[in-house]
């Protein structure tokens, strides 16, 4: 750990600037940010101090230097890999964020702010990560969720159908859609908030639509969130919305029953993208489905048809060797 990190000072002003730097964000984003800023903290510091006591006022060039390096160095816990070059880059626009606040409230001189950001992005290819699901597995997800005709089973196979065929929603933004605001039951198009505050209308079709009529035929029509959870019993809990983490659960459940590999919520986004490209969509009209603010470049970044392609290919040459035992 850089000498020059572990000596930062101690005291802080009296307004922290990563509460103001967060609270600025969209809901969707506070927690990944709020973690980057945590790690951040701990490589500052030699993992003495968490981000509510870190003096980010002090910091200046050499320190986020020394930080961005670190992060470069660091291998991620979970994959056991370095970071990926998005992670870090992500890591440095809440640090970024963070320092811009600190020069608002006062405590920074417009030099030493300029200076502490003026941070190279990381550079880089890597593994893209997720996957999308393949046809076959979806037709068994379907499978066993139609021939269970609980509230739950209907409620999840209406979660799966936004997320695979349904606009590629978020998780955060499946749990955030209200009856009646979010869906318009006449022509079937849902309006979603989602990050950085943006509105989109996603149209339903197919077994979308029909996958929300089985589980409105169970949740009703009263106000309020439109995923709820259901306790064991089949008794819905309405008026609470459904939480992200749950939802995550709810693909890791569904896919053990299913037999498939599991997947995550975003999978399923990388599913509706890459299907929708797959089938010749223009890659501007899916950017407006999912949302990207940014425009197609992102968008670009979720289509997994290139994986499919390159294990065809693969398949395409042979060794002639056999395994018998």
């Amino acid at each position: 750990m850089p000498a020059e990190l572990v000596a930062l000072p101690l005291e802080r002003p009296g307004q922290d600037p990563a509460p103001i730097y967060l609270a600025g964000l969209a809901a969707g984003s506070r927690r990944a940010m709020a973690q980057a800023l945590d790690q951040v903290a701990r490589i500052a510091t030699g993992g003495q101090l968490g981000p509510e006591r870190l003096p980010w006022a002090a910091l200046r060039y050499e320190h986020t230097q020394a930080i961005r390096a670190a992060l470069r160095d660091t291998v991620s816990p979970r994959t056991g890999r370095p970071l990926s070059p998005a992670s870090i880059n992500k890591t440095l626009c809440a640090l970024r964020g963070v320092l811009r606040e600190a020069w608002r409230l006062g405590q920074m001189s417009a030099e030493d702010y300029h200076r502490a950001i003026d941070l190279e992005p990381v550079r880089g290819a890597s593994v893209l990560r997720g996957r999308a699901l393949e046809p076959n597995e979806v037709a068994a997800l379907f499978h066993v969720l139609q021939r269970d005709d609980s509230p739950a089973a209907a409620r999840d196979a209406a979660i799966l159908a936004l997320g695979i065929a349904g606009g590629g929603l978020r998780r955060q933004e499946l749990g955030g859609l209200v009856l009646p605001r979010s869906l318009d039951q006449n022509t079937w198009v849902l309006t979603v908030d989602g990050k950085g505050s943006q509105v989109r209308e996603v149209p339903l079709k197919n077994g979308a639509v029909d996958a929300l009529r089985a589980w409105l035929s169970h949740r009703g029509q009263e106000s309020g969130p439109l995923f709820c959870p259901v306790l064991k019993g089949g008794k819905i809990q309405h008026g609470r919305a459904l939480s992200p983490e749950a939802i995550y659960r709810v693909c890791a459940r569904r896919a053990e029953q299913a037999g498939i590999p599991a997947f995550t919520p975003h999978d399923m986004r990388r599913t509706y993208i890459s299907t929708l490209l797959d089938r010749g969509v223009d890659l501007s009209v899916v950017s407006k489905l999912v949302g990207h603010a940014s425009g197609p470049a992102i968008t670009a970044r979720y289509d997994r048809r290139g994986e499919r392609a390159k294990h065809a290919a693969a398949e395409t040459i042979t060794v002639p060797y056999v395994f018998s035992t």
